[in-house]
């Protein structure tokens, strides 16, 4: 079959090319936000409206438009799918076994105040597991604990979501930056480098607005020398090792730093008032005040999420990923395939690139290397940690296997419109109608990264898509194209917390199926008003 080189313009007017692209994106708001349809609902009508704007305006050919929405479906189920499925078994095994009661009266021995807890799990630990995994393990992981310690799950998934735009730009090893300095033929340290003024305010803004969100600023009144000292931790250590060491481990290290800060400081300080959600879960708020347990059985109760912090950090480095690259010894355990009708079959054309070039798609089944194997990996070791019978650990798999089956549809078919905005030039349309407006370009870029995770749910995606239009109308308007792009980086970790793929997953792991709406309109007002602080950042 033919190449077919993507139009970007069909219209002949960059803004009514735009209007037309905006169609399916403003229909996804409207029907989550408005018409509160359910998020499966709103993604499969979202794909067939792309695929008709695919078709009948772009000229996408029928056959190039099903390989894109199947090889779009099928990535949303693996790895994306398989991550979720294992992060929430692991959680349900932990449920079930009684042993994460036990969690929950460690964690209420640190601080029984559900802000400090939020400030812990979302911000601590959820940027350890950004920084090593990423790929929506953070949110699904972090999620489901603060709903186990009390946390009603629309706060839950909401604040974890906005928490996770602190990491997101380093996310998974450095790869989002990593990708982006490649895409412009840049040293991505010094993206990591330019990026850091712009992340450092975000960074530090963060825990503030957790706790405002949480309760107020009365509340950020109380807690704020402790919100203080996890926003400096976080910011400082991540600042220097981005600065001084590369993209690779500012967010593990900050993750880590700020994990052992809290505590440390919670021995010479408390709140006068402990606060807790009215509507958590009553039985939450008082196992740590009821219940007593020596301390093997604390010790046992955390052992899955010791073996998960060291599996996730043993599958990112790079002698562990080496073993499944081409030559290693567990290469044959990786199947690839380019896929039917689409591999280097649809053409990015320039300005969006600086020259023609084939879009590669090629399916990796990774069974072995894949993030979520290190978690369902975990979660089979924890059977016989956690002392569960083989048989209740399987029923415990079918039971979140069925009650995650329209979350997995939904991610996978969020991904299929990811995919076709991408492969059809919808998304880079757009990205156009940035580039056209000249010198408030510099204003707008990190917004250009922002709808780019939006579209893709991916910071990496979205350099990879926007980095080198960013870098090419950075010369246009003399403006550096590496700032460009580790703008776009920001901005993007920003989109994530409105990103279709992070809402469901989300709501799939506290069972928020049918309102990934209400988690939208939560995250929603924040996504904005911090993409746009970003922006003035970088026009300062």
């Amino acid at each position: 079959m033919s190449p077919w080189k993507q139009i970007y313009d069909p219209a002949g007017n960059i803004l009514v090319s735009s209007l037309v692209a905006l169609i399916p994106i403003a229909f996804f708001f409207v029907a989550l936000l408005v018409l509160r349809m359910k998020g499966h609902v709103a993604c499969t009508i979202t794909v067939i409206l792309t695929a008709i704007i695919a078709v009948a305006f772009y000229g996408m050919p029928i056959p190039y438009l099903i390989a894109t929405g199947l090889y779009g479906f099928i990535y949303g189920l693996w790895p994306i799918a398989w991550i979720i499925l294992a992060a929430v078994f692991l959680y349900k095994l932990s449920v079930k076994t009684g042993y994460f009661d036990i969690i929950r009266y460690s964690i209420v021995t640190v601080s029984d105040d559900q802000r400090i807890q939020i400030l812990l799990v979302s911000y601590g630990f959820g940027a350890f597991l950004e920084g090593a995994a990423g790929f929506g393990a953070p949110v699904a992981i972090t999620t489901a604990l603060l709903v186990g310690l009390g946390v009603p799950p629309l706060y839950a998934g909401g604040l974890c979501l906005l928490a996770n735009a602190a990491p997101g730009a380093f996310g998974a090893m450095g790869i989002p930056v990593i990708v982006g300095g490649q895409v412009i033929g840049a040293d991505p340290f010094l993206i990591s480098r330019l990026a850091m003024p712009m992340l450092a305010v975000l960074a530090f803004v963060i825990p503030f607005l957790l706790v405002m969100i949480v309760d107020g600023l009365h509340g950020l009144r109380e807690v704020w020398p402790i919100t203080l000292v996890a926003a400096l931790t976080f910011t400082v250590t991540q600042t220097l090792v981005a600065v001084f060491v590369g993209p690779e481990l500012p967010d593990i290290a900050a993750a880590l730093a700020t994990l052992l800060a809290i505590p440390l400081f919670l021995k010479f300080w408390r709140p006068a008032v402990s606060f807790r959600f009215s509507q958590g879960n009553k039985e939450a708020s008082i196992t740590g005040a009821e219940q007593h347990y020596n301390r093997s059985d604390i010790i046992r109760a955390w052992m899955p999420f010791v073996i998960l912090t060291v599996l996730v950090a043993l599958w990112s480095i790079a002698p562990f990923k080496n073993l499944f690259k081409s030559g290693g010894p567990l290469a044959s355990t990786v199947i690839t395939f380019p896929f039917p009708y689409l591999n280097d079959l649809i053409i990015k054309m320039p300005p969006v690139s600086l020259e023609p070039a084939p879009y590669h798609s090629v399916f990796k089944f990774d069974l072995l290397s894949s993030v979520g194997t290190s978690i369902m990996l975990t979660a089979i070791l924890s059977t016989f940690v956690l002392r569960a019978r083989p048989r209740d650990a399987v029923v415990i798999f079918l039971q979140t296997l069925n009650e995650l089956k329209i979350p997995i549809y939904s991610i996978g078919m969020v991904l299929a419109f990811a995919y076709l905005a991408n492969y059809s030039g919808l998304s880079a349309t757009l990205a156009l109608l940035f580039a056209a407006t000249g010198s408030a370009f510099t204003f707008l870029s990190p917004v250009l990264g922002w709808l780019g995770v939006f579209l893709t749910g991916s910071d990496t995606s979205s350099n990879a898509l926007f980095g080198g239009l960013q870098a090419a109308t950075g010369q246009q308007i003399h403006v550096s194209g590496p700032l460009l792009v580790a703008a776009n980086a920001v901005g993007g970790s920003v989109g994530k917390m409105i990103s279709p793929q992070s809402i469901a997953v989300a709501c799939a792991a506290v069972g928020l199926v049918g309102k990934e709406g209400e988690m939208l309109k939560f995250t929603l007002k924040w996504s904005v008003l911090l993409v746009l602080m970003v922006s003035c950042l970088l026009t300062v």
